[in-house]
């Protein structure tokens, strides 16, 4: 019952359409139909023109998956797989929500906010690695896909240094792995399409 509950709890937070209904009622326009169509940060910052409205929504996404973990914690206290499936279920629900046909954000702003809580050192290593690739292309998501895929990468072979500093404590290493890997995977998927774009711009060249 607890897993579905925290299942259940993560998906209604993550679900909830917050960048939607924030420029549909201040700025009049349906986010999905607008830039790149992503709920997210990013489009609302290109789309909007403001920093303030970017800012809002990339703190506002955030919180869905700090959230999501926290509450899991008080009410079923110090259980690694709890936190960790809400906030798997927070990112699945923002990045698919059912309330705007499956569309949504690409998903980095909700899981860093729950890692900020429950996985701090992947959060940490992502951001650093995100940095390293940004400077060298100058891409934010060329920056982003890579990132995720080489902090996955870093955390399998730093993977005691990541069981340390994991709260609460997984069971063991293998659950740590393939939670952050399936976190990571929907992040990815979301990614997909940039990804393409980004090969085709290289093969024209």
């Amino acid at each position: 019952m607890q897993y579905l509950i925290s299942s259940i709890l993560g998906l209604a937070l993550g679900s909830i359409p917050t960048t939607y209904l924030l420029l549909k009622k201040y700025k009049g326009i349906d986010i999905t139909n607008a830039g790149s169509g992503n709920v997210g940060a990013m489009n609302s910052y290109e789309v909007t023109n403001s920093k303030k409205i970017g800012l809002v929504v990339l703190l506002v996404d955030s919180l869905k998956g700090f959230i999501s973990a926290w509450l899991t914690i008080h009410i079923f206290g110090n259980f690694f797989i709890y936190p960790v499936l809400a906030l798997l279920f927070s990112i699945f629900g923002h990045c698919f929500n059912p309330w705007l046909n499956f569309k949504g954000g690409r998903g980095l702003a909700t899981a860093a906010g729950g890692a900020i809580l429950i996985f701090p050192y992947m959060l940490f290593v992502w951001i650093i690695v995100w940095i390293l690739i940004y400077l060298l292309k100058k891409d934010i998501l060329f920056a982003n896909i890579f990132a995720t895929i080489l902090s996955l990468f870093t955390i399998f072979i730093t993977e005691q240094i990541a069981l340390k500093f994991a709260y609460p404590k997984p069971n063991s290493v293998g659950e740590l792995m393939l939670l952050s890997t399936c976190g990571l995977f929907i992040i990815f998927i979301k990614h997909i399409e940039p990804l393409k774009e980004i090969i085709s711009k290289k093969l024209e060249k």
